[in-house]
């Protein structure tokens, strides 16, 4: 088959390797479509080392075809189209044996430390497998990964209907936190964001939503103002690596000023860099702070949605490249990366 191998930091090469080899308890899939993540745009240059010795084939975003069906499964059949769940549990640690599986102090993901779908083909144990209908779009079945992550944030926060949400980053999981959460209310969402195209989307695509660009004013009087100074019930922090804007407090913060009394905020912004809290600012309204991270079984009530067309994939998407064009698709992104969202490859 041909695969993008990442035979050094910083160098795919379209070439020909293995085809997988069906084992016993195994399905084969043929991928269709993969999609480049922000965790890829990082394990390019090689920021995961020494997690992701290379070469390896990245790609933990992925949807495809079931091609073959090992000895011993059931439920499959050549031509299901199906996405691929790239996590792995240990199923031992004390979060495991709490069921608490996203908090699993060896999650392993394909694509991550190991090889995964920017590949022609991939073979994995049926339960990584999900249905996904016949009428739905390929590409569309390639963004369920990033789905689960907005699904399982809007779990973790127990967001419902009548809720008023900010959503701090309008990036790809910011645009998924809000389209998983219009799913579950109708009340006003706020996404803040210093990018206006990333603002633009989010408005077009999503009915509800107001557009703050805090290079411009400042979100939490702003959110205020909206609310009649009342804040919203949750904040969700979906940025990581903050630019520093004069005059207007670092995310969690911000996201903490947001609230009304008993709100929650949920972060998923992974920096390396503190996030100053003025706890004296939480405990007076007796708010919340929670975390999310990846997802946990949500891809069913991805696909469900996905199904009956109640989400706006096609917002998240910026551009279709061939497979065997990763190299200029990871610097494409690499360069312009304020663009693009979701770039797309095709294994087809």
């Amino acid at each position: 088959m041909k695969a993008a191998v990442l035979e050094s930091y910083s160098h795919f090469e379209w070439k020909e390797v293995e085809t997988p080899k069906v084992k016993p308890g195994e399905v084969l899939v043929r991928i269709q479509f993969a999609s480049i993540c922000g965790t890829d745009m990082h394990i390019f240059p090689g920021d995961f080392h020494p997690r992701t010795p290379v070469p390896f084939i990245p790609g933990h975003e992925m949807g495809g075809i079931v091609a073959e069906v090992g000895e011993g499964v059931s439920g499959f059949n050549p031509g299901d189209k199906v996405a691929v769940d790239p996590i792995i549990w240990c199923g031992e640690c004390p979060a495991c044996q709490r069921k608490h599986y996203p908090a699993c102090t060896s999650l392993k993901l394909l694509g991550v430390d190991m090889d995964g779908g920017f590949a022609e083909f991939i073979s994995v144990p049926p339960h990584m497998l999900f249905k996904a209908a016949s009428h739905l779009p390929d590409e569309h079945v390639a963004l369920v990964e990033i789905y689960g992550i907005g699904f399982h944030a809007n779990n973790r926060a127990k967001t419902k209907e009548g809720d008023t949400l900010a959503i701090w980053g309008a990036g790809r999981v910011g645009q998924v936190i809000l389209q998983a959460a219009r799913t579950k209310t109708k009340g006003t969402i706020f996404m803040v964001d210093p990018l206006e195209n990333r603002l633009q989307i989010a408005e077009k695509f999503n009915e509800n939503v107001i557009g703050i660009n805090p290079k411009k004013e400042n979100p939490v009087e702003a959110i205020k103002r909206h609310t009649g100074g009342k804040g919203v019930d949750i904040a969700f922090e979906a940025v990581g690596h903050a630019e520093e804007i004069e005059g207007v407090y670092t995310p969690v913060r911000s996201c903490i000023q947001s609230l009304r009394g008993g709100g929650k905020v949920c972060v998923l912004g992974l920096s390396d860099e503190p996030s100053p809290v003025v706890f004296k600012e939480l405990i007076w309204k007796e708010a919340q702070i929670i975390t999310s991270r990846v997802s946990d079984g949500e891809f069913t009530e991805v696909i469900e949605h996905l199904n009956r067309g109640n989400l706006k994939p096609d917002a998240l998407i910026s551009k279709v490249m061939p497979g065997s064009e990763i190299q200029k698709a990871f610097e494409l992104v690499q360069k312009e990366k304020e663009k693009y969202l979701k770039v797309l490859l095709d294994f087809r």
